[in-house]
């Protein structure tokens, strides 16, 4: 009987590995700012347009763009911010994206800091999201993907050691 067991869960599982679909990417911008009078970095959070849970402005790769490029684009659509952005991602992180027709696909986000420096009250999607600006703790106690918590907090380490060694940003 165990030795049953044992092959219909190796083919239940072999059979999960033939349909599973591939990871996708997208590019994800990590909007912050430093304040001036303390060494403090905030992060820019934005709503998701359908459960409303907090998130980076993030979306898929465009024709002709850059990684970056579509990320920095993402941030103006999404949270009406232009800055500059790093070409070099600070990491990536998965989640599991919803579809219109209710399924869902491992998505893999790679993430690029934006260091912004024009906020616009008017850009495409101003009437679909909030936005918040928040420390990182509270950044990353705010998102529900463990794997940009844990980039939020080591991008703000990394931040304040520039900040200590340098006296700025490196942006």
């Amino acid at each position: 009987m165990k030795k049953t067991l044992n092959i219909l869960n190796r083919i239940a599982s072999d059979v999960q590995l033939m349909f599973r679909r591939p990871v996708r990417e997208q590019y994800g911008a990590l909007c912050y700012r430093v304040k001036k009078k303390q060494p403090a970095v905030e992060i820019l959070l934005i709503t998701s347009r359908d459960t409303g849970r907090w998130v980076i402005p993030k979306g898929w790769p465009m024709d002709g763009k850059s990684a970056a490029a579509a990320a920095a684009r993402e941030a103006w659509e999404e949270a009406g911010v232009k800055g500059t952005i790093r070409t070099t991602p600070i990491g990536s992180y998965n989640y599991l994206k919803g579809l219109s027709h209710g399924l869902k696909v491992d998505c893999r986000v790679r993430v690029f800091p934006l260091a912004v420096d024009d906020l616009s009250k008017n850009f495409p999607e101003k009437d679909e999201r909030r936005a918040e600006w928040v420390s990182c703790p509270e950044a990353a106690s705010r998102v529900q993907e463990p794997g940009l918590k844990d980039l939020i907090l080591a991008f703000e380490r990394t931040m304040l050691a520039e900040i200590a060694a340098n006296g700025a940003p490196d942006a």
